[in-house]
């Protein structure tokens, strides 16, 4: 009689790949839920566009000053998060003149609030803190608000005549927007790629540990040749919102933004370091929290606004 014939368990992957799957399954999934409503927002424009952009502050800032909290200090965080909101309030009517008095009261109150603190022992990495978490967060990110109405921006700075002449429409915002967040998005992704197949040499190991120098490489080719393809595209489908954008500015820009991305994610990795954590939140499956999506577009988002405020100026003469 044969001896019974049992079923040998599955073989396991290891655990490493496993988890990196699983990861990366949990990030596409994440961006497909969150891809399509992020880009009807952006083109609708308008108070919609406004209480989003304040949503991604408020919780990036949040997140912020969790990292400060977990070093031990004590942020003024009611203060931080009512200035954010206003700065991107004023952003958003075009008010920067008085989105830096703001700036500048903050810091004047900060210092007023500390003094009546019983604690006094964190007044640096508070008041410091705090009004690092309102620039880092909510004044860099405000720049979606005047990068989405770049057209009305141009006209505060020089006629109408002019601004006509460069190309530009209303609407040719959407396209800078798209433009600049689909390049540091591809960047992200190409990076992640090409660091998992050829990534050897450690671009900045003390920091993040798991970034490479051919990754970077990568990203940046993926972030370049995402500008192209989507100049190509709009100027296929929607060429009024791309005619004012030339190429060798696209290929040049690409190239600027997708290192600004990286240089974006070192800088947040660099206090997800100091403060002793893997993530800023769990608020995004798979992507850590809120900060840690928006640490590329933070840096991309206000150098594309002011590269062409001085491209447009020179052009202008």
């Amino acid at each position: 009689m044969s001896e019974p014939c049992h079923p040998q368990p599955a073989t396991e992957l290891p655990e490493g790949r496993d988890r990196k799957l699983s990861e990366l399954s949990r990030r596409l999934i994440t961006a497909a839920v969150l891809v399509p409503p992020v880009i009807y927002v952006i083109i609708v424009g308008g108070w919609l566009y406004l209480a989003t952009v304040v949503t991604f502050i408020v919780l990036g800032q949040r997140e912020f000053y969790g990292l400060i909290q977990d070093k031990g200090a004590e942020p003024h965080v009611g203060l931080g998060l009512s200035a954010g909101v206003a700065v991107a309030v004023l952003s958003y009517f075009g008010q920067d003149y008085y989105a830096m008095v703001l700036m500048t009261a903050l810091l004047l109150v900060l210092m007023v609030a500390q003094l009546r603190k019983a604690v006094i022992h964190d007044a640096l990495a508070s008041i410091s803190g705090t009004f690092f978490g309102v620039f880092y967060v909510a004044w860099l990110l405000s720049h979606l608000l005047v990068l989405r109405y770049f057209y009305e921006a141009l006209l505060a700075r020089h006629s109408l005549a002019e601004v006509r002449a460069l190309g530009l429409v209303p609407d040719s915002g959407i396209f800078l927007v798209l433009y600049v967040m689909m390049v540091v998005v591809w960047c992200d992704a190409g990076a992640y790629f090409a660091g998992r197949r050829w990534g050897r040499r450690k671009l900045a190991p003390r920091i993040s540990p798991g970034k490479s120098v051919e990754g970077a490489l990568g990203g940046v080719a993926a972030g370049t040749l995402a500008a192209a393809g989507m100049k190509a595209g709009c100027d296929f489908f929607f060429p009024s919102l791309s005619a004012g954008l030339p190429w060798a500015w696209v290929l040049a820009f690409g190239v600027v933004l997708s290192v600004m991305g990286i240089i974006g994610d070192l800088v947040e990795s660099l206090l997800k370091r100091d403060a002793q954590v893997k993530d800023a939140g769990r608020l995004l499956p798979g992507m850590g929290g809120v900060l840690d999506r928006i640490d590329a577009p933070l840096i991309a988002v206000p150098v594309m606004y002011y590269m062409l405020l001085v491209g447009f100026a020179i052009r202008i003469g």
